[in-house]
């Protein structure tokens, strides 16, 4: 009986520190949590691609798209100054996830319409995923005259639909790069020599070259046997620049069209005989909806 008080001290003791490895334990596992990776890119366009980044939830953005004609066109229109092709549209954030866009282009008076949603998001910490992955769906009308109005022609042959899965990661705070695996799909083509379905992949990647500079670029090769010989694929080059609220895109491109249809199987600028277009893209946000939707 005289060594029960030292018993008694050592069970309690020992429950004690037992209680604190676990009240320890239980303070480590709360401080670990989930960091989601952003800034892959500067914007949701890496040139003519859609990136891997979406609109936030309740986020408005607005955005200019801006092409030049050719430089071979020479002198006389002022290295293709004189010639202006664009998209105006707006993109909106459902959530941080998903979000859609609207918008008009110059090029075959051209509306489309898209969605975007991002299933995976790049993270370190309590949860791992090494990369980011969204899919995007797209559809766009052409409104241009019929070219024989005499015979008949049928709404459906105007629309056109495109398909791509968005896959990346950003390695470091100056690097990022991703890849899209992409399917046109058109009601109509001009020849035989063309198929109505088009795939293709398009590469992007992106340089941080200072806090609020990047160096952006794109190639989307389309496989062989799917489009007439006159057109190319799209490879586009130039810089991401951050001012406070806008975002301007500055780059040089050899594809007309600023929407899938168009830049994957439409291209027909060839960079060696000076078939580029100078151009830009102006991006403006506004918060609509303080938003706490993932």
């Amino acid at each position: 009986m005289k060594y029960l008080p030292f018993l008694l001290l050592l069970i309690l003791q020992t429950r004690f520190s037992a209680a604190q490895d676990e009240d320890l334990l239980s303070l480590l596992e709360e401080e670990e949590t989930t960091e989601l990776v952003t800034a892959s890119f500067k914007t949701t366009r890496v040139v003519n691609l859609h990136s891997l980044e979406n609109v936030a939830g309740g986020v408005l953005d607005v955005k200019i798209s801006h092409r030049f004609g050719m430089l071979n066109r020479g002198p006389y229109e002022l290295f293709g100054l004189d010639i202006a092709t664009i998209r105006i549209g707006a993109d909106y954030g459902i959530s941080d996830r998903l979000m859609i866009g609207l918008g008009r282009s110059s090029f075959e008076k051209t509306y489309d319409g898209f969605l975007k949603y991002k299933f995976l998001r790049q993270s370190t910490g309590k949860e791992t995923m090494p990369i980011s992955a969204a899919f995007f769906a797209s559809t766009a009308i052409t409104t241009l005259k019929w070219q024989e109005p005499d015979r008949e022609n049928f709404f459906t042959s105007r629309l056109f639909y495109s398909f791509q899965l968005i896959m990346g990661r950003k390695f470091n705070e100056t690097f990022s790069l991703q890849l899209s695996p992409t399917l046109v799909h058109r009601n109509l083509i001009a020849t035989s020599a063309e198929k109505n379905d088009v795939m293709a992949l398009g590469v992007g990647g992106r340089i941080k070259l200072s806090k609020r500079v990047t160096l952006n670029a794109e190639y989307i090769y389309v496989a062989p046997d799917q489009l007439a010989p006159e057109f190319r694929n799209s490879f586009s080059i130039g810089f991401d620049i951050e001012t406070g609220g806008h975002v301007f895109q500055l780059h040089f491109s050899n594809s007309t069209s600023m929407i899938e249809k168009g830049f994957v199987a439409e291209t027909v600028g060839n960079w060696g005989d000076g078939g580029i277009h100078f151009g830009f893209n102006i991006s403006r946000v506004f918060t609509v909806v303080k938003s706490k939707i993932e």
